[in-house]
């Protein structure tokens, strides 16, 4: 039998004080009160009563970090999946501000097509790639429920297209906060979402949700 059920965990608050765009870029880890978003992120899976026989993670540090606790719960190893990876963006390292197209014009010639969108991986892109991610871990669990630590546009991206809704979107509508828990179970061969759970809500008056792409 594949999993009952696969999860969508979002990494904890990041230490970015420059409140740059950190995509990709190595050494971006959770602040401390990132590793307690984790931490309750791991409480609410074990709180939920359910099995989980399979974690997986991105190779981005956050992701490692915030799949530990869940992994020292549940006695599992962790592994690594390329796929649930944060996309590629062009304004990497960079603060999105005013200024900074002030000071780089040329930067602006990357917001001409938002709906693919033109500044970083296509969105059509994320999604398949985080759809293929899912349903292999999810037939490849033999039993019990599998896990798996993203971002927020992989996640975003994997509930839409599970929907059928349209990719392009606002990135200020994203529902998809900080160590949040989108759960999906497989229906007719399709992902569809039947629960999200948001157990970093405590920490979110003080926690900084910049750096996403």
């Amino acid at each position: 039998m594949p999993a009952a059920r696969i999860h969508l965990v979002r990494h904890g608050e990041v230490f970015n004080p420059r409140g740059v765009l950190y995509e990709r870029i190595e050494g971006f880890e959770l602040s401390d009160l990132g590793h307690e978003m984790a931490a309750a992120a791991a409480k609410d899976l074990m709180s939920q009563g359910r099995s989980v026989s399979k974690l997986i993670a991105s190779p981005l540090i956050r992701t490692q970090q915030s799949a530990k606790p869940i992994a020292e719960g549940f006695g599992l190893q962790l592994e690594t999946d390329d796929r649930v990876i944060e996309p590629w963006n062009k304004f990497k390292g960079l603060k999105l501000a005013p200024a900074t197209f002030l000071t780089k014009p040329h930067l602006i010639l990357n917001l001409t097509r938002p709906s693919l969108p033109s500044w970083g991986e296509p969105y059509q892109e994320v999604a398949n790639r985080m759809q293929a991610a899912a349903l292999d871990h999810w037939s490849a669990t033999s039993s019990g429920d599998a896990v798996i630590v993203s971002h927020q546009l992989p996640i975003w991206m994997l509930y839409r297209s599970s929907a059928g809704l349209e990719l392009p979107h606002s990135p200020t509508a994203r529902r998809c906060s900080l160590s949040s828990i989108t759960s999906f179970e497989v229906i007719d061969g399709k992902l569809v979402e039947v629960e999200y759970r948001e157990p970093g809500i405590q920490h979110a008056a003080n926690a900084v949700d910049g750096g996403a792409v």
